[in-house]
Formats: structure tokens, C-alpha cells, sequence
């Protein structure tokens, strides 16, 4: 079985390994070609969830798009549109409809691998493209069942790079791709191709608020977590619960507290490895322009004898957490002054937050 698994893995790596880049000027053939080589490798997903915490409606059904990627029975999808779910089906382009089973999701970054039940006689996998290359500008096209009306593709241009949403305490682990292809319902999942009918993205949601506005998973952090879903089923994170804010002796005086440089607690999760230590986070909102702070939290000051001077210092120690790990914390209790704490950190577990359904709005 050992053997099995690790062949499995070893196939799933070498296929999401990268491939040179192309860019999209490289590519001469029309989005029409693209769509008539990629479409048989686009399927409709369809979940049902039964929620027993409702007395109506407990039924959930949802509907998104997948794409075929190797081995031939793999395929990837939006956490929100399985997590979750007790029937999985997998409807091809021809109407042949396959169960599946969840092979791993991962809510934060919103991406799930489903595994077809019966080996189908599976089309062509899509290849993953070099995010990274992408420019401001370059044309792209969603596929997907948008509305559940068939496969639909809509061409547009890559918008905008690296966008940070504030969907989540997690949302900094996610940098979005923008685009202005129209991102509807029922394309949660579905492949953003670049005209060389490489996936670029995958299609994730779209603001109803504003004109043109949809965003992808960049493939990059695809080739990062599929062969981890494949192998645990999820993603092991170190859990440490604490979320806030940079704050400098500046800002610190204006807000009138201690004059330090460190991070501000804002919030603490109940449960968490930060709140048995006894870390406090914020309790009074305060408003200035258009950034609020919660202020009251302590402030840390050090990690590991890191001190804490930029945003880019704290992702790098937190990117750096691992499961096990002890972790030696110094920071500023407005009562009580400066402390010191240690905590071994353990598994983030999935919290309610972490769960989104109907991202594409």
C-alpha cells in the first residue's frame, strides 16, 4: 500500500511540476482553438450537503466546475463548492455523470481534489501554467457551468496581481489573481487559461458590487498544495490564533499607548495556543481615516528573540511555524508591562471562519 501511495504522489509531483513559461505572446492560435482543446477536460461538480443544525432546508445542493489534471481520475475544484458535502458528482461535457470522493480540501486557500470513483476514459489533463508570468494585461479566459447552463468561456485580461481580499483572519496566505472575464456562478472551480490553454488560475469569486471584477487561485499555490491534499487530505498548519497589526512608536503615540514598535493583538481565537498563554487582544475600536484599530490587546514585541519591526518579519516567522514547535513569546501587557511566554503550537484545526459557501459573491 506504501508503495502505492508514494507512486501515486510521485506521479501527481512530476505532473504539477513546472514547466519553462510561455508567455502568452508566444501562443498565435485564437481563444476559439484554446476552448475546443480544454473544454472536454472541464467537468460540472455538483455537492449535496445536508446541514443538521437547520429545522427547513436542510438539504444544500451547489454546483461549480473542475478541471482534469493527472493521474486522469484527480480533479481539482473550490473548497466552497465540496467542503462538506456527502454526495460528490462529476458531470464530463457530454452529460456522463461519475461519483466521486473528496481526496483533501482546504478551506483557507479554497481549493479541493476530488477523486473519481470509477476511472473514466478521461480526457487530455490540463496543464499548469506559470502564474508567476503573468502580466498586467495578458489576455486569459474562464471556463466553467456558469448558472448551470453548460460550459461557457468568457475572455478578458489578467487585471491586477496579488490581491489581498479581507475574507479571513487567513487571507494573507492568498494573493489573488484579478481579471475582468466574467466570473459567475457555477464557474467556482473552473480553470483561467492563458492563450497558450495552460492554467493560469482557478476561478474562485467575483464581487457583485462592482463591474469586472473576478479573481483566481494562482496556479503556483496549486502545484504547491495538490500533492499535500493527495497524500493527508489536507493541509497541516501550526496554529498560534493571534491576528492584529504592525504598530510603530508613532502611530502608538497618537493612539495614545506605550511608545513601541511591535504587533498589536487585536484578536485572539478562543482555544488557541495564544489564549492559553494568557495573550489579550483588543476591546476598543478606534477609527482613523478609513483603518480602525482595536486597541486594549497586548502588544508582542519579540518571537524567538526575533524582534518584530515589519509586517514582512511577522509573515516570515509565522510562514516558519511548525507543528511541535515551542515558541518563546515577549510582549507588553498595558497593565501588567512587559512578560514573556512559551507555547508548543499545534495543529490549526478548520474554524467556522475559515469556511466560506457562495464565494463567487
Amino acid at each position: 500500500m506504501k508503495l502505492k501511495i508514494v507512486t501515486a504522489l510521485a506521479i501527481v509531483l512530476l505532473c504539477l511540476a513546472p514547466s519553462p513559461a510561455r508567455a502568452a505572446r508566444d501562443c498565435e492560435k485564437p481563444f476559439a482553438d484554446v476552448f475546443e482543446r480544454t473544454a472536454a477536460s472541464v467537468v460540472t461538480v455538483v455537492a449535496i450537503a445536508v446541514d443538521p443544525f437547520r429545522i427547513a432546508d436542510r438539504v444544500q445542493p451547489r454546483m461549480g466546475s473542475g478541471f482534469v489534471i493527472e493521474p486522469g481520475d484527480l480533479i481539482v475544484t473550490n473548497s466552497h463548492v465540496v467542503y462538506g458535502a456527502s454526495v460528490l458528482i462529476v458531470q464530463s461535457k457530454e452529460g456522463t455523470q461519475m461519483p466521486a470522493k473528496l481526496a483533501g480540501a482546504d478551506p483557507i486557500l479554497d481549493l479541493a481534489v476530488l477523486k473519481l470513483q470509477q476511472r473514466a476514459d478521461s480526457p487530455a489533463p490540463l496543464p499548469l501554467g506559470d502564474s508567476d508570468a503573468l502580466r498586467v494585461g495578458d489576455p486569459v479566459m474562464a471556463v466553467g457551468n456558469a448558472f448551470g447552463l453548460g460550459e461557457t468561456a468568457t475572455v478578458g485580461v489578467v487585471s491586477g496581481l496579488n490581491r489581498m481580499l479581507p475574507l479571513s483572519t487567513m487571507s494573507y496566505l492568498l494573493p489573488f489573481i484579478q481579471t475582468d472575464a466574467a466570473i459567475n456562478p457555477g464557474n467556482s472551480g473552473g480553470p483561467l487559461l492563458n492563450a497558450c490553454g495552460e492554467v493560469v488560475g482557478v476561478n474562485t469569486l467575483m464581487l457583485k458590487q462592482a463591474q469586472g471584477m473576478g479573481f483566481a487561485v494562482p496556479a503556483r499555490i496549486v502545484k504547491q498544495v495538490v500533492p499535500e491534499l493527495v497524500a493527508n487530505g489536507r493541509i497541516v498548519r501550526a496554529w498560534h490564533g493571534i491576528y492584529g497589526r504592525m504598530i510603530d512608536p508613532f502611530l502608538a503615540l497618537i493612539l495614545h499607548m506605550p511608545p513601541v514598535q511591535g504587533f498589536l493583538v487585536e484578536t485572539v481565537e478562543p482555544g488557541s495556543p495564544a489564549e492559553k498563554i494568557g495573550l489579550k487582544g483588543g476591546d476598543l475600536p478606534v477609527k482613523i481615516g478609513a483603518e480602525t484599530f482595536l486597541l486594549g490587546g497586548d502588544i508582542i514585541i519579540s518571537v524567538d528573540g526575533t524582534k518584530l519591526t515589519s509586517m514582512k518579519t511577522v509573515l516570515s516567522i509565522v510562514s516558519g511555524f511548525k507543528v511541535g514547535q515551542t515558541v518563546k513569546i515577549e510582549f507588553l501587557d498595558p497593565q501588567k508591562g512587559l512578560q514573556s511566554a512559551e507555547v508548543v503550537l499545534p495543529e490549526r484545526p478548520i474554524l467556522p471562519g475559515d469556511i466560506r459557501f457562495g464565494r463567487e459573491d
